[in-house]
């Protein structure tokens, strides 16, 4: 649960900073200054560098200075920054395209699982996609509990799910060689388990 005045500063982001706080969460293996940033965001380069400073006020961001730019990156070790990233998330899936709400909500059903998320063509082709890609982290013991959900959901579904299974470790691991098959799905949306992704993207 929230704390009332953080949920309502939560409430008064602005999509662009939204777009900017997933942006940097979503591509660990880049660096942003805010100029990068400007060009991912479609903006001008003084408002993304009015964003960044932002939220470096407001402790969601880190800076630092390699040469003439300023890298910006999300200050994962402050409670405050995961609550906002995590209700990003939230967010994120709620604003969805109705079609991809619907496997959000199919993919919940996946209990057993540690971490959730849903990429690939469906996130932008929606119903067109041929079948829908998921990385899905699990622990020890409950691949079976996992690969049974799935085929139990694959049963009532003409579309199929495609899944990418990683050990928590590995996961960690993947991103930090920059893999690039793991750094596209994280890319997705998160069904499930924040608290599982902000931990592994800890520096």
């Amino acid at each position: 649960m929230y704390k009332l005045g953080v949920y309502m500063k939560m409430k008064d982001i602005t999509d662009n900073e939204m777009k900017a706080i997933l942006l940097v969460l979503k591509n660990p293996a880049e660096e942003f200054n805010a100029r990068s940033m400007s060009k991912h965001l479609g903006i001008s380069h003084m408002g993304a560098l009015k964003i960044a400073k932002r939220l470096e006020k407001e402790g969601i961001f880190n800076s630092k200075k390699i040469g003439r730019a300023i890298i910006y990156k999300l200050n994962l070790n402050k409670s405050y920054s995961g609550q906002y990233v995590k209700f990003l998330l939230q967010r994120e899936n709620e604003s969805a395209n109705p079609y991809v709400k619907r496997w959000i909500n199919e993919l919940r059903k996946i209990t057993s699982a540690s971490m959730i998320i849903l990429f690939g063509s469906v996130i932008s082709k929606y119903d067109s996609a041929k079948d829908i890609d998921v990385l899905i982290v699990i622990d020890k013991g409950k691949f079976s509990k996992v690969k049974k959900s799935i085929e139990e959901i694959n049963l009532i579904n003409q579309k199929k799910i495609h899944p990418i299974f990683q050990a928590k470790e590995d996961l960690k691991k993947n991103i930090k060689s920059e893999d690039k098959v793991i750094l596209n799905a994280i890319r997705g949306l998160v069904v499930l388990g924040e608290d599982v992704l902000l931990e592994v993207l800890k520096r």
